[in-house]
């Protein structure tokens, strides 16, 4: 199996309301991360979006992305994965490198998702949940998070201030984040000001509605020859959970991110205790605090404890959201597991600015489809 690299990456701005429309987005981002890599030679094109049929009105995207990135004929498919889409076409184009059909690839997520009315696209967003057993009956992103933060308060007899830190901590690394959507600290004083949307979830506990697209090129050891020093991903991995939150055994078990992490660290020969930075899926503070769970950083009903040490911090034990992450960069659904690993590889190349993680060379993002009924998991190590 064949090692694949990372040689260039791209991004857009992250905004609440933009005037492009998703294929110029997915393009933009395409075009920056070509030229980052040197490269106008590149054999296939996965993009990841969740919505761009529903809001856009756009189906075969990844064809239209290329068609105006100048890669007209190339192999060019969408990948969808809810919002892990864009994570999803970073693991199809692991798949192909390894597997030695391709030699170049670039994966893209891309997602306008302000062209609807805020109710519409929480009703929207209810199809990533099962949708017979939940999204029917009135049940939505928003409502089943809650639900998760109401589990864990009652269980290990924490306050809302467990979530704080989490909130908090992703503003602060977002102020220098030119690309990140809300570039302004927030005290506890907002935290806990911040309005209930679905008790006893605030609206400072959740990641806001945005458009952006991101943009990855990946090579193989015959490419990557030509780029030194760059990034290889040690392992990229899919884990999966009974999609309905009722039906799960222990809902505070994210089996799909526990079971992508354990594949990752047996791919990788690598453990949590040789990561540097956790690009998580925080989309809702308790996911990141469950997502420290699984990966292993904390013990079951612990996950809240690195937030109030600070070990999340850029230069603590492990810092996590190093660039403003969902919560602050903001999260265009499709294209955030994208985001996550242009970050990571920002970090990894020293490119990181203000917020670099001193030291960095191993590196591990992880995306979310629906409430974690997929998780995909990348492993990231500066060569």
């Amino acid at each position: 199996m064949r090692d694949v690299f990372v040689l260039g990456v791209g991004q857009t701005p992250v905004s609440e309301q933009t005037d492009s429309n998703i294929r110029d987005l997915g393009t933009a981002a395409v075009r920056e991360a070509l030229k980052d890599a040197g490269l106008i030679e590149v054999d296939a094109l996965y993009v990841g979006s969740m919505f761009s049929a529903l809001f856009s009105r756009q189906q075969l995207l990844a064809a239209l992305i290329a068609q105006g990135a100048g890669l007209a004929g190339v192999e060019a498919l969408t990948v969808e994965a809810a919002c892990a889409s864009g994570a999803g076409a970073v693991r199809m184009g692991c798949l192909a490198i390894q597997a030695g059909v391709h030699d170049v690839i670039v994966a893209c997520g891309a997602e306008h998702m302000t062209l609807l009315d805020k109710e519409s696209t929480k009703s929207a967003l209810a199809n990533a949940t099962d949708w017979n057993m939940e999204g029917r009956n009135g049940e939505n992103i928003l409502s089943l998070n809650a639900r998760l933060m109401t589990l864990y308060m009652e269980k290990y007899g924490v306050t809302s201030s467990a979530f704080c830190p989490f909130a908090l901590n992703a503003h602060d690394n977002s102020v220098t984040n030119a690309n990140a959507v809300f570039r302004h600290q927030i005290r506890e004083a907002d935290y806990y000001n911040s309005p209930v949307i679905a008790g006893p979830l605030r609206r400072l506990d959740a990641a806001p509605v945005c458009d952006g697209a991101a943009a990855i090129v990946l090579g193989s050891e015959r490419v990557k020859s030509r780029h030194a020093p760059t990034v290889r991903i040690r392992a990229s991995t899919v884990g999966t959970d009974v999609a309905a939150l009722g039906s799960r055994q222990d809902p505070l078990r994210l089996e799909a991110a526990i079971s992508s992490c354990e594949r990752a660290y047996r791919q990788s020969g690598l453990s949590h205790t040789d990561i540097d930075l956790f690009e998580a899926h925080d989309a809702f503070t308790i996911l990141t605090i469950l997502s420290l769970e699984a990966a292993g950083f904390s013990e079951a009903g612990h996950g809240f404890e690195p937030g109030q040490t600070g070990a999340i911090r850029l230069d603590g034990q492990i810092p996590i959201s190093t660039m403003g992450g969902l919560k602050a960069r903001g999260h265009p659904v499709g294209a955030s597991g994208v985001y996550q690993i242009v970050d990571a590889y920002h970090q990894l190349m020293d490119r990181a600015a203000e917020n670099q993680v001193e030291g960095a060379r191993i590196a591990m993002t992880q995306s979310f489809g629906g409430l974690a009924i997929t998780a995909i998991t990348h492993i990231l190590e500066r060569t």
